[in-house]
């Protein structure tokens, strides 16, 4: 089993910055494919990024790439999100989530990760 949690969230002005962080339990992260979510209020969840079980392979969707960076801590056990030139449309809650997988291939959509934290809101203030 893997616990997840989130923190780092909060209100930051457009064009600011922001990191949140992810630390696991259960699994070291070397194991885990692990991915950001984020959800605004009534709208779909949607992939921010991801980073594979090797800490190196990562992918953003377009709304992002650019100004988001997912990085690795081993020592810590977490995964960290970098936001930059944050804007209003950021704002919504930031789900951490992971899976046991060194598959090759990423999942994209939210039912492929088994393991969920239970969200950090991140508000940007126009």
């Amino acid at each position: 089993q893997v616990q997840l949690v989130e923190s780092g969230g909060g209100l930051v002005q457009a064009g600011g910055s922001l990191t949140l962080s992810c630390a696991a339990s259960g699994r070291t992260v070397s194991t885990l494919t692990m991915a950001w979510f984020r959800q605004a209020p009534g709208k779909e969840r949607e992939l921010v990024g991801t980073v594979k079980w090797n800490g190196v392979t990562t992918y953003y969707p377009d709304s992002v790439k650019g100004r988001f960076t997912i990085s690795r801590d081993n020592a810590k056990n977490t995964v960290l999100l970098q936001m930059n030139s944050l804007k209003p449309e950021d704002t919504a809650v930031y789900y951490c989530a992971a899976k046991e997988s060194r598959a090759l291939v990423v999942g994209l959509s939210d039912g492929w990760y088994d393991f969920w934290g239970q969200g950090t809101l991140v508000t940007v203030s126009s």
